[in-house]
């Protein structure tokens, strides 16, 4: 019985010592709620800035490319460092794309909108304070104006909602879509910027994004066509949205075909 006892417990020795899963702290109530809606303003704010400065202070010599590079590299680098505290939406069509492939409940996209929209008015605000008066009003307060009659309409529309879907897709397949994300995605939604800017910008004004269009708009007291800028990316997400909810998406995301 002794060797018998001994044994017993050598082999109990023996046994792997269970630990207890380590749990991850929960994230609270001002890092789920309010600091993505304090990222989500400075993060467009800073994005109208820079844009509107490239606009006013753009040279003829650069065209376009100048305002493309820079809304480019802007979009890139602050999806990079804004990624894990709000996920870098800073654009109403992305929130509302975003929502509709369950990537954010209604209340956050609602607030995230809003958001972005201050953002926007602070930006296109900062732009001013920088740029001077002259130049300022010879862009127009690098407002939208290249719409001049209801002949361009049709045309700027359909630019504002082919380039909008372009953009968002790929911000949906490289952000949400389990299956095709990746750590490049900065880089690839900046380079969707720049080559729709260099693409269209003579159709449209390349906003692609309303809190662009409404923070100048806001600032410069220029509404003429600002509906455009609305309608125009708005239809190109919902068209994204489907793209990946019907054809594109994983087994999670699509609703058809599984």
């Amino acid at each position: 019985m002794g060797e018998e006892q001994i044994e017993m417990g050598d082999s109990s020795l023996m046994e792997p010592m269970k630990t207890k899963p380590v749990l991850k702290p929960q994230p609270n109530k001002y890092e789920r709620l309010f600091q993505p809606c304090l990222a989500e303003i400075v993060g467009t704010l800073f994005f109208v800035f820079i844009g509107c400065v490239s606009v006013i202070e753009n040279v003829p010599e650069a065209g376009r490319l100048q305002p493309a590079l820079v809304h480019g590299l802007a979009v890139a680098v602050l999806v990079a460092v804004m990624d894990k505290i709000s996920g870098s939406h800073f654009n109403p069509p992305f929130t509302v794309a975003i929502y509709l492939c369950g990537g954010m409940d209604l209340m956050m996209a609602g607030l995230y909108i809003v958001c972005q929209l201050i953002g926007g008015v602070v930006g296109a605000g900062m732009a001013k304070l920088m740029t001077p008066p002259e130049r300022f009003i010879n862009a127009t307060g690098a407002a939208f104006t290249i719409l001049k009659s209801d002949s361009q309409l049709s045309r700027a529309i359909f630019g504002e909602v082919a380039m909008t879907c372009l953009i968002t897709l790929v911000v949906l397949l490289v952000a949400v879509n389990t299956k095709t994300k990746t750590p490049l995605a900065p880089f690839l939604v900046g380079c969707t910027v720049i080559i729709n800017v260099l693409a269209g910008g003579d159709i449209s004004g390349t906003c692609l994004n309303p809190a662009r269009a409404f923070g100048p708009a806001v600032v410069t007291g220029y509404w003429t066509y600002h509906w455009v800028y609305w309608v125009g990316p708005i239809g190109g997400s919902l068209v994204a949205a489907a793209l990946v909810r019907i054809i594109l998406g994983d087994d999670k995301l699509r609703l058809i075909m599984k």
